[in-house]
């Protein structure tokens, strides 16, 4: 919906990635960014910081997960990557050696493989999760978002909560 969001909140040793499937978001955490479809935005929020988020006039579909960081302590930050260039599928950098993210737009009737890791696929009228398998590959067929995570098996603890 346009203009829905959420206004200022605090975030303190959390890094936060946010996919953006469809629209814009504009985010404001004392610099500002506007990530548009094919963008992932990734806010360090350090040793804390207050942000909002508000979607642009055209809406926004976005997929959003926290990682804890691996570094407290450390001053925050901002950085987008824009993944959607080229064949739009590859692995995104998050900036930590622990947690990976893989992304791909996939076309109507289109099938990709996709590599091992927990799957969030991501269409306009549904999201789902699950794992796909630690050996070969899974496949998907669209039109839909995929979004793969992997995370070290040398995470930290409160990765296996």
């Amino acid at each position: 919906m346009p203009g829905a969001g959420y206004g200022a909140h605090h975030h303190a040793d959390v890094d936060v990635v946010a996919v953006v499937l469809a629209g814009s978001l504009a985010h404001n955490w004392g610099g500002r960014a506007t990530l548009r479809a094919g963008d992932v935005g990734i806010l360090r929020a350090g040793t804390g910081l207050v942000h909002d988020e508000v979607a642009g006039a055209d809406g926004a579909h976005v997929l959003q997960t926290y990682l804890r960081t691996r570094s407290p302590g450390q001053e925050p930050g901002h950085r987008t990557v824009r993944w959607a260039a080229g064949l739009g599928r590859g692995w995104v950098d998050l900036g930590r050696p622990d947690a990976r993210l893989w992304v791909a737009r996939v076309q109507a009737d289109e099938t990709v493989a996709v590599p091992p890791g927990l799957r969030v696929v991501a269409t306009r009228q549904r999201v789902w999760a699950g794992p796909l398998p630690t050996q070969g590959e899974g496949r998907v067929t669209g039109p839909a978002t995929v979004c793969v995570w992997q995370l070290d098996r040398a995470r930290p603890l409160w990765a296996v909560d």
